[in-house]
């Protein structure tokens, strides 16, 4: 992906700091690699992960979200924020707080602001929504702690957008997936026989393939409009146990077992059983209509294909 098009010639060289730069950023920084008027850095927090960032072509920064002292460097380093890291997930003083966001937001208000912030945040801030269809205009209604705790970062990022000016983008996310990312296809769940709700009992589940949600960021950077929230997801409309249904047959596998949702609770973990507490319907068409994405894989059905011979 070039951004070429998109940097008039008159601007200095732009910089982008990726914070977080785990799978789904260094796809992003590869989509900027392309632009000759782009610097991308990357914030990290463990010296030792340096020079498999340079080999990337990235720069990067030290700094740690659990350490606000090491994070001054940041202000005024970069003209472009992508923000990808996750909030703590461990116990703290108050579990509906994102100090990591907090932190990172205080630093880089101290000088020389960037243009645009993007934050990749959640889905899972609409909370439940019985099925229905949902857009960005619907209101947070967060229902477990990490839910809760993406709804600080987003409230931090907006904040500092409507102060000063700073172009904010929050990207709502469903489950990402790829068939090249670390656990990124249903098919270990699949080989474990792990069950799903039976169909009277099922709930929606929404996805985005990681090379989309990576070119979505990177189009928010330039396109975002300010102070936004806007859903990356594809165009499937299919409940949990149908998705992975379509899964088991691609991959020709046997299709998971299905349990009514009391029993389920005796045979899944905690964490799985909390997804499948929550049924919504993602639209995307603010997506489509301002970040001007097209998507490459529109549903899992194409996305979740393995290659030829694979």
């Amino acid at each position: 992906m070039s951004l070429l098009g998109a940097l008039p010639a008159r601007f200095r060289r732009e910089r982008v700091l990726i914070v977080g730069c785990g799978d789904v950023g260094q796809r992003a920084a590869r989509g900027l690699g392309g632009a000759q008027r782009v610097r991308v850095l990357a914030l990290t927090s463990s010296p030792e992960r340096a020079p498999q960032l340079r080999a990337l072509g990235l720069t990067p920064l030290q700094g740690n979200l659990d350490d606000s002292r090491t994070l001054r460097r940041l202000a005024g380093v970069a003209t472009r924020v992508l923000h990808l890291a996750p909030p703590p997930s461990s116990e703290q003083i108050d579990w509906r707080l994102d100090p990591r966001t907090r932190a990172l937001v205080r630093a880089l208000a101290q000088r020389s602001l960037p243009a645009s912030i993007v934050y990749g945040s959640t889905s899972g801030v609409y909370g439940d929504a019985q099925g229905r269809w949902i857009d960005e205009t619907a209101p947070a209604r967060p229902q477990t702690p990490r839910a809760w705790r993406r709804v600080d970062a987003e409230t931090a990022v907006h904040w500092l957008g409507r102060a000063t000016g700073v172009r904010t983008t929050v990207l709502r996310i469903p489950g990402i997936y790829a068939p090249d990312r670390p656990n990124g296809t249903p098919r270990e769940r699949l080989q474990r026989g792990t069950p799903v709700l039976r169909a009277e009992d099922d709930v929606y589940t929404n996805h985005v393939h990681a090379d989309d949600l990576a070119r979505a960021c990177v189009l928010a950077l330039w396109r975002g409009r300010p102070q936004r929230n806007v859903n990356v997801v594809d165009d499937t409309e299919l409940k949990m146990g149908d998705y992975f249904d379509l899964a088991a047959d691609l991959y020709g596998l046997p299709r998971p077992p299905r349990v009514a949702r009391d029993a389920a609770s005796d045979q899944l973990p905690l964490m799985l059983l909390s997804f499948m507490s929550e049924s919504r319907r993602l639209r995307n068409e603010r997506m489509k209509r301002e970040l001007g994405l097209r998507l490459r894989y529109p549903s899992v059905a194409e996305g979740l294909k393995p290659p030829p011979g694979g």
